[in-house]
């Protein structure tokens, strides 16, 4: 039987794939171009930084409990999820409107063009790759569609009545995916080569001896009890949460930072090895996230290399509030526009706060800063640990609002006094009898007095401590419960240096951290 149009499912599918390939050829042109502008203006990143920046505190904090380190990841395939989605409808769109569907295709260079440009450090160039991979999108639908409705006459019948050659357009969508596979593989290559300085520039760096060396970790400062966080936490394993889709890659050998503002009689512009002449002073410090859910995991303890920040304010005449000076908070800015608002008289109050350029006894690792961040102990990381650092402004907090702020976090974020239950672990089964109850505690510039234990809500029982190292770092502790068998529910809690008892109700991590007793259920199975 002789047929006078294609199959509407083969025409349909082919017609999805259109434009699949399409958006695929504009993604690897896009890349390419940005390995030449920046990466962060490639435009999964430019969509992924503008989707962070408008999406509502709460459901970033549902994304970090519910995926951790992952969530940008989780992220970025949601983005490509939506993009093939938009591709499909383009390629179907087209075959039958082939102005609307290629005009669909082009559209989404341009919101990924104004996604870039929305960015904090955004140029106009910055537009550029998106433009650009909407361009060659639009084009590669155009000739695929035109491919695809093209018929082909056979057995001497009139053109336009016979199917097409579907032979012919699988080789073609076959070659359009291969010369975008090579383009984007050529970008990721150009891109990897453009870091290549600020790699080679960390892995040449070598940090000089601290003029303030920190003493040894005490003997018995890491109790080592199985199951526990190290005392030192390594930087591998080191947690991050940030807001940066694509880690900085800072050249150290052109990396300046610039203190100006309010109050600044000698604004400072600084090298790497012009900071690096100045006096550095180690000193072990435990930063925690105010994403921390009570037994979170998102804290850790290191020693960091730096120096003094409240000597480099001094040196540029900036002078606390209590000593008259006009300005009460410094924002740091990183190289990708974070903002980071942190108090004046708290980083010069006398407090290690470091300009660190050096973790655990390297450079700095560039997921965690390179090669310049803050740590201020006592703060939580968003007012005080801004990473990839290249500005410091002195002004008020009636003044400006930094960017966690004009999300809802309080402009001021002491760390509250927490404890954590590392062993056993929820819903454990250990067996009858001595059972170690072990973890972690911290009240950073308060530093840990005590920590209690608890079972089935009775009396508290008081733990053994780690020795202290310092007041800025978290102790370990371990408590040895005669466990007898059934469902137990475990409870810990903490006292800090200053006699304060860590508060046992339950808030949420917003507006500025979590309090409450951490629970653990186990089930103890009998011997």
């Amino acid at each position: 039987m002789t047929r006078t149009k294609a199959d509407p499912k083969p025409r349909r599918a082919a017609a999805a794939l259109s434009g699949l390939a399409a958006a695929f050829a504009g993604l690897a042109a896009a890349e390419l171009a940005a390995a030449v502008v920046r990466p962060e203006a490639a435009p999964l990143t430019a969509v992924g930084g503008a989707v962070v920046d408008r999406t509502p505190t709460a459901v970033k904090e549902w994304a970090v409990r519910s995926f951790g380190t992952s969530d940008k990841l989780v992220l970025t395939l949601g983005i490509v999820a939506v993009l093939a989605a938009l591709a499909v409808a383009a390629g179907l769109l087209a075959v039958r409107r082939p102005r609307a569907g290629i005009a669909l295709a082009g559209s989404v260079g341009v919101l990924g063009a104004v996604a870039a440009l929305s960015r904090p450090e955004a140029g106009w160039t910055d537009a550029l790759p998106s433009l650009l991979g909407g361009a060659v999108s639009a084009a590669v639908l155009y000739l695929l569609v035109t491919a695809l409705n093209r018929r082909r006459p056979a057995g001497g019948g009139p053109a336009g009545t016979w199917p097409m050659d579907r032979r012919g357009f699988g080789r073609l969508v076959a070659a359009t995916v291969a010369v975008s596979a090579v383009a984007g593989l050529a970008g990721r290559r150009l891109g990897a080569h453009g870091a290549a300085g600020a790699t080679a520039s960390r892995a040449d760096l070598v940090l000089p001896p601290p003029a303030v060396p920190a003493p040894p970790v005490p003997v018995g400062a890491d109790l080592r009890v199985p199951g526990t966080a190290r005392f030192l936490t390594p930087n591998r394993d080191f947690y991050r949460v940030d807001t940066a889709l694509v880690v900085p890659r800072v050249d150290a050998d052109t990396w300046r930072l610039s203190i100006h503002g309010e109050g600044v009689t000698q604004p400072l512009t600084l090298t790497l090895p012009e900071l690096l002449a100045r006096p550095l002073v180690e000193h072990d410090v435990t930063l925690a996230c105010v994403s921390n859910e009570v037994g979170g995991p998102y804290v850790g303890n290191a020693r960091w290399l730096g120096v003094r920040l409240a000597d480099l304010l001094r040196e540029a005449g900036v002078r606390p509030p209590s000593r008259g000076g006009p300005a009460d908070q410094l924002v740091a800015r990183s190289v990708d526009g974070m903002t980071l608002g942190t108090p004046v008289e708290t980083v010069m109050d006398g407090r290690e706060a470091l300009l660190a350029v050096g973790m655990n006894g390297e450079p700095l690792p560039f997921a965690h800063g390179f090669p310049v961040r803050m740590v201020v102990p006592g703060l939580y990381g968003y007012v005080s640990a801004c990473k990839w650092l290249r500005e410091l402004r002195l002004t008020t907090f009636s003044a400006y609002d930094a960017y966690w702020v004009r999300r809802s976090w309080a402009a001021r974020a002491p760390v509250k006094t927490q404890s954590r239950i590392d062993t056993p672990r929820p819903l454990a089964e250990p067996a009858a009898g001595r059972v170690a109850v072990a973890g972690v505690a911290w009240a950073q510039h308060r530093g840990i007095s005590r920590v209690e234990v608890r079972v089935d809500g009775g009396p508290w029982q008081q733990a053994r401590l780690g020795a202290e190292d310092g007041n800025d770092t978290w102790r370990q502790w371990v408590w040895v419960w005669e466990a007898p068998p059934g469902r137990h529910v475990l409870q810990a809690r903490a006292t800090d240096g200053r006699g304060a008892v860590q508060p046992e109700t339950r808030t949420p991590v917003l507006p500025d951290g979590a309090t409450g007793l951490h629970t653990v259920t186990v089930r103890v199975r009998p011997r």
